[in-house]
């Protein structure tokens, strides 16, 4: 029988039980923009999690590309299913590593949440229309969704997250390796490593993509299971998967081999990231914040069978002609409807029109589409300029 309730004390007691040295505790987050009272049963990072579930931005990741266009088949990924297995690897490793879980799989949920739609081709066209204004990445927009976007809340907008999250998305990725703008620089040291669980989640990101974009590109026959056998990662992977197993029919071996695949690599990741961190010496947070390089990654022999993997799936994949075909076109409805509403932006929503003297036009009409889905981006698209299309 349970004779007390797990309250906010009991939880951070527990995470002081169990989580490694190095990982990060609710206890010593640095808070929120916005002071709030603490929840009775939920950590601050159990807390976030919920926020970003419940989110809008959340929600429109279910329509938004991952690489094929939402409409062409009910089984590629989206950026909803994407995030969704990132954070089921990282907590699956966070839970080895003894990292906090609460923790990683909030940074997971929120990665993407800037993400325009139809992908990176979204982003690309996004990033050439504000090339004045400042650019756009999607790393940035995630911080900008949960700093200003977000309107849940009659104290503040956005969603008011604890600041290890925000500075999880502000390093996240490729955005951590270029410098951090001022304003990110002055509350986000750029001179300083992520957290362990930024670091995790970030390399889950790229762990999830590789391995699901094979299922996906298989499933399309955009790359065939004889070119991928040239890819000595997965022709490693298939030969353990049918030594292991009685015969199976393609599909079940193309199922068994990615979850082998993903299996091995994520063996390597918390053996190499445990060494590392037992070689380094590090004993808390610090220590982390302070090492020259990121602790959380693959061997030297798992990061180079990865990076043949990588360079087969942008051959043979991402530059596909159909995939630059969607591309191309991805990119024309950004430009149009951008180009439309600088035009007139008196036909954006009554909330958009009312920011434009404080963000600028551009940003706004910016804000507007990335937040589009990709079926809304193109129902849009018709609402403007088919002359027939109900709006």
């Amino acid at each position: 029988m349970i004779n007390e309730l797990l309250d906010l004390v009991g939880m951070e007691r527990r995470e002081d039980e169990w989580l490694a040295p190095h990982a990060m505790r609710s206890s010593q987050s640095r808070g929120r923009a916005y002071p709030e009272p603490a929840s009775r049963f939920r950590t601050c990072f159990q807390r976030d999690r919920d926020r970003i579930v419940h989110s809008t931005a959340f929600r429109r990741l279910e329509y938004k590309t991952q690489v094929f266009v939402n409409h062409e088949g009910d089984h590629y990924r989206t950026r909803l299913t994407h995030t969704l297995e990132v954070a089921q690897i990282s907590q699956s490793i966070a839970r080895v590593l003894r990292l906090n879980e609460d923790l990683v799989e909030a940074i997971a949920l929120s990665h993407d949440l800037g993400h325009s739609p139809f992908g990176h081709a979204g982003e690309e066209a996004l990033d050439e229309l504000l090339r004045d204004e400042g650019g756009f990445n999607h790393n940035r927009q995630s911080l900008r969704v949960v700093e200003h976007l977000e309107k849940r809340y009659p104290e503040f907008d956005g969603l008011n997250l604890s600041w290890e999250i925000r500075e999880s998305i502000a390093k996240h990725g490729d955005h951590f390796t270029k410098p951090l703008e001022k304003r990110l620089n002055n509350e986000f040291d750029g001179s300083l490593q992520p957290l362990l669980e930024a670091q995790l989640a970030d390399i889950a990101d790229s762990l999830a993509y590789d391995n699901h974009d094979i299922d996906d590109g298989l499933r399309s026959n955009f790359i065939t299971l004889e070119a991928l056998r040239t890819v000595r990662l997965w022709a490693e992977a298939e030969r353990e998967v049918v030594e292991a197993h009685p015969p199976m029919d393609p599909k079940t071996l193309v199922a068994r081999t990615i979850s082998h695949l993903i299996d091995r690599q994520v063996t390597d990741l918390i053996e190499t990231t445990h060494r590392r961190l037992s070689d380094g010496a590090i004993g808390d947070v610090s220590d982390v914040r302070k090492h020259p390089a990121k602790l959380v990654g693959f061997s030297t022999s798992m990061a180079a069978l990865k990076r043949e993997m990588e360079a087969f799936l942008r051959k043979n994949l991402y530059e596909h002609h159909r995939t630059l075909k969607m591309a191309e076109k991805a990119k024309r409805f950004i430009r149009e409807v951008f180009g439309e509403y600088s035009r007139n932006p008196r036909m954006l929503p009554p909330a958009f029109q009312s920011r434009m003297d404080s963000d600028g036009k551009a940003r706004v009409i910016c804000d507007y589409v990335a937040g589009m889905t990709d079926r809304f981006c193109q129902d849009e698209y018709k609402r403007l300029f088919h002359p027939f299309e109900r709006v």
